[in-house]
């Protein structure tokens, strides 16, 4: 029996108090919404609609434990919305987590603890899908050079700001990063002056800056920004965020789907638990491209993301095109409408932001109605 699944949204403060309210068609709380789960972590349990009339346990997590088929669910599905720039951050492999958790155990750190950086022993890669027109991000080191230009046009005949340039062209990424994210001799004064100069600047570059400057005025991630890429998405456009990718997620609406954790590193851009010296030990500094990924074409209308080694897919289905989704993944109505059907069921309707759940042992029919679009999170095939 596929079972309808829901969440309510976690009230961070970066959130949007209306893009996920408008997404799911319901008026919004007035708080800000950032995400909502939908999957096993304990973090934030997701329940079942209408679990007590059909006698069913309350939430996702119970459901999967009973079948037998392992605890939990391997990803986790999430809708977010950013009004403001998230935390500068970066997610560990999976042998730094199993570390990091087994070592905040023995310290006796409790899982709920704000300054615990390991809630779990998993591995985060995650990809994130734009819904909304637009949606920005930084994500990645780009390479020196291309972030010394921006720098020196930033500059005029500012000489820290030249000089800034100087080093970011002479010295190690890792080095650069560290020396701004500790704070080091001279750190505070420029990040002013590099804001100051932002204001009557124009580009990327400055408006990035400007946005961050206004939200987190003095923090080091306001010039870190310049070394990392500045990526605007497309509705429909895609990121993959291996492990050891720094980011943060600026604006827009999105679709985010990962492993089945909550392991964050923040190394600033946050009034939340920053922990500078995990986050440096997990950092990867390799100057790349965007990691912008592609959807491989199923069938007409069928497509997936498939990021390589991370253990989970999520298919798009749209515009009157069908899909059979396996048992255990999670059906997403991410625009207009669609059905899912199980085995000797009548079809079940979702329209924008409704959910189901495919249990272990049944397979069903995804069909998006005309001008729809339906998600399938899955384990990886």
């Amino acid at each position: 029996m596929l079972l309808r699944i829901t969440n309510d949204p976690r009230p961070y403060a970066w959130g949007s108090r209306s893009a996920i309210a408008e997404f799911r068609g319901e008026a919004p709380s007035g708080d800000p919404e950032a995400e909502v789960w939908l999957g096993t972590h304990p973090g934030c349990p997701t329940a079942v609609v209408g679990a007590d009339a059909a006698g069913l346990p309350p939430t996702l997590e119970e459901v999967v434990a009973a079948e037998g088929a392992g605890d939990r669910l391997p990803y986790l599905l999430k809708i977010l919305a950013a009004a403001s720039p998230l935390s500068l951050q970066a997610h560990p492999t999976p042998e730094q987590a199993a570390r990091g958790f087994e070592r905040e155990n023995a310290a006796g750190i409790p899982l709920d603890a704000p300054h615990r950086n390991y809630k779990d022993d998993n591995a985060k890669p995650e990809i994130i899908v734009a819904v909304s027109e637009h949606f920005d991000a930084l994500c990645g080191f780009r390479d020196p050079a291309l972030s010394a230009a921006d720098i020196r046009e930033l500059a005029g005949d500012d000489p820290a700001l030249v000089s800034l340039a100087e080093r970011v062209e002479a010295e190690p990424l890792a080095a650069v990063f560290e020396w701004l994210i500790t704070r080091g001799e001279g750190v505070d004064a420029l990040v002013e002056r590099a804001a100051v100069a932002a204001e009557s600047a124009s580009g990327p570059a400055a408006d990035t800056m400007r946005m961050l400057a206004a939200e987190y005025p003095g923090d080091p991630g306001v010039v870190i920004a310049l070394l990392l890429n500045r990526v605007s998405l497309s509705r429909g456009e895609a990121l993959f965020l291996p492990a050891g990718n720094i980011h943060a997620y600026l604006s827009g609406l999105g679709i985010e789907l990962m492993t089945a954790s909550d392991n964050v590193l923040r190394g600033g851009l946050t009034p939340k638990h920053v922990d500078v010296p995990e986050l440096l030990s997990v950092l990867d500094f390799t100057p790349l491209p965007p990691p912008f990924l592609s959807a491989l074409p199923i069938t007409d209308g069928v497509t997936a993301f498939r990021p390589q080694g991370a253990g989970f897919e999520l298919v798009r289905v749209r515009d009157g095109a069908e899909f059979t989704a396996g048992p255990r993944s999670i059906v997403l109505s991410s625009e207009g409408s669609g059905t899912v059907t199980a085995a000797d069921a009548s079809p079940l309707a979702l329209s924008r932001g409704e959910a189901v759940y495919v249990p272990a042992g049944e397979r069903a029919s995804v069909r998006a109605d005309a001008g729809g679009e339906l998600l399938v999170a899955a384990a990886a095939s």
